[in-house]
């Protein structure tokens, strides 16, 4: 079911155990846009079938947030104008040149082109797989581009992103709603799970230079400007302590400059960036 966040915004929640990110739709008065096409083709139909039951303008445009599969491989169920930045367009080519039999999966897995998760949810939820092939995207922008749907108009922008270096967001004004899709969250390099952390101040600047009180995320939903900013402090304050590859050090640095322990996430997020330390460090 589509949950309704205002007349015109609606979106379909994320199901972290499917591994299908939160999907959004703006309604304008002529056209609706989509954001982000889910991770596979049934991903895709679900969604088609909740717009069906809602009285709203044809859907005429879709956005990709950034190239992870789970955004873009239902894409060719929408009949609907595809738009990305010019380098999720180059990410999204090299999908284009793979197939889908279980030999291909299989292989794309064990050379680190695809993971298990992917495999899996494709052979799952990708019928006709064995003919499948992605199609390209029509709209291809470098930094920002302007939607207007009729009374309704959608900002999208690539920004700088701790989670991967393509990626969208999309907001609109009147609703000061944002859809981030994943770019506030970390990302894995050889099997390490880090926050950039060179890029997390110019991130945080990027999103915050838009009035928004509402910000849907690929795998939270929904979040409110508290909880965000309340999400940003922990994340820079945990920043503010790393400098080097020691986790004992920066949790030592940590509990002196701010008279405490760090909380859960806190920990969790300097491990993230002593981890980006020893990335950088290879």
């Amino acid at each position: 079911m589509l949950n309704k966040l205002s007349d015109t915004i609606y979106y379909l929640s994320n199901q972290d155990d499917r591994e299908r990110p939160t999907l959004g739709l703006v309604c304008g008065d002529q056209y609706s846009l989509i954001i982000d096409s889910g991770n596979s083709t049934q991903h895709a139909k679900d969604f088609l079938l909740e717009i069906e039951k809602l009285n709203v303008p044809p859907v005429k445009y879709m956005v990709i947030t950034h190239a992870h599969w789970d955004h873009f491989l239902g894409m060719n169920e929408f009949d609907a104008t595809v738009i990305v930045n010019s380098q999720t367009s180059e990410k999204i080519q090299e999908w284009q040149n793979y197939t889908f039999d279980d030999s291909s999966l299989q292989k794309y897995v064990n050379t680190n082109q695809m993971s298990a998760m992917c495999m899996k949810i494709i052979q799952a939820d990708m019928p006709n797989r064995n003919s499948f092939k992605l199609n390209s995207p029509d709209v291809i922008f470098e930094n920002t581009l302007t939607i207007d749907l009729g009374k309704k108009v959608c900002i999208l922008e690539r920004i700088k992103s701790t989670h991967s270096d393509d990626s969208t967001i999309v907001y609109i004004p009147d609703e000061k709603v944002v859809f981030l899709g994943d770019c506030a969250y970390g990302t894995t390099t050889n099997s390490l799970f880090h926050y950039k952390q060179s890029l997390l101040l110019p991130m945080i600047e990027d999103i915050q230079k838009y009035n928004a009180e509402m910000f849907l995320l690929g795998h939270e939903s929904i979040c409110d400007s508290e909880e965000m900013n309340i999400y940003w402090k922990e994340l820079t304050t945990a920043s503010q302590v790393v400098k080097c590859t020691s986790l004992e050090n920066a949790t030592k640095r940590f509990m002196a400059v701010n008279k405490r322990d760090p909380n859960d996430n806190e920990l969790f997020f300097i491990k993230a960036f002593v981890n980006d330390h020893i990335i950088q460090s290879q």
